[in-house]
C-alpha cells in the first residue's frame, strides 16, 4: 500500500485512505475502468501498477501480497491469469486516465481510469516521417543484414537468384500477354 501523504487525504485517516485505494484498485481489476476523481485516479494508479507487476511474478509469495490489498479472490484469480497474462510483454504503463470534465454536484474533475488493451507498440512513427519511413527501411534493412552476416549461405543466395528468375519470367508473361493482345486487336480491324 502507498504511504499516506502528509496533510489533506482522500479519506478521514490513513486506514480509510488505505480502505478507498484498496477498493478501487479492486473495481480496476473487476471491471477494466473505473470513473472517479483525478485525485483518486492519480492516487490509484500506482498501486494497481505495482499489483499487476506482482501478478505478472505469479507466484505463490506475490499472490499472498496481493490478497492482502485486494480482498475478493475472484479477482485475485481474474489478474493473475486474464490481466496479467495480458500485460506480459508489457514492461510497465498497465493504466491510462483520461480525464472527462466536472462532476454536476460539486463540481469535482472527475477522470476514466482503465486497464490499457492495445497491444505494445515500441516504435512510434510520427506523421510526418511516416512516408520517408515507409520508403527508406527496404535498402536500409538489406544493407544491414549484409552487414550483419557478410556469410550467407548458399540456399539463402540460390532462394534469391530463384525469387529473381520467377520475377523476370512473370514480367516476360504479361509482356507477351499485352503483344498478343495488340496483335490480336490489329487482326480484328
Amino acid at each position: 500500500m502507498p504511504k499516506p501523504t502528509k496533510g489533506a487525504r482522500l479519506g478521514g485517516s490513513p486506514a480509510h485512505e488505505r480502505l478507498i485505494l484498496a477498493n478501487l484498485a479492486t473495481d480496476l481489476f473487476r471491471h477494466g475502468k473505473i470513473r472517479t476523481t483525478v485525485a483518486k485516479a492519480k492516487r490509484v494508479r500506482p498501486l494497481a501498477e505495482r499489483l499487476i507487476t506482482k501478478a505478472k511474478k505469479g507466484d505463490i509469495h506475490n499472490r499472498r501480497q496481493v490478497l492482502t490489498v485486494v480482498k475478493d479472490k475472484g479477482v485475485v484469480h481474474h489478474l493473475f491469469t486474464d490481466i496479467a497474462v495480458t500485460f506480459a510483454e508489457r514492461p510497465g504503463g498497465y493504466t491510462r486516465i483520461t480525464k472527462v470534465g466536472a462532476r454536476k454536484g460539486d463540481n469535482a474533475p472527475m477522470a476514466v481510469i482503465e486497464l490499457v488493451t492495445e497491444p505494445l507498440n515500441p516504435v512510434r512513427v510520427s506523421r510526418t516521417e511516416a512516408p520517408a519511413a515507409a520508403a527508406a527501411p527496404a535498402p536500409a534493412a538489406e544493407a544491414e543484414a549484409e552487414t550483419e552476416a557478410p556469410a550467407a549461405s548458399e540456399t539463402d543466395a540460390s532462394d534469391e537468384a530463384a525469387t529473381t528468375e520467377a520475377t523476370t519470367a512473370e514480367a516476360a508473361d504479361a509482356g507477351s500477354d499485352e503483344a498478343a493482345a495488340d496483335e490480336a486487336k490489329k487482326d480484328e480491324a
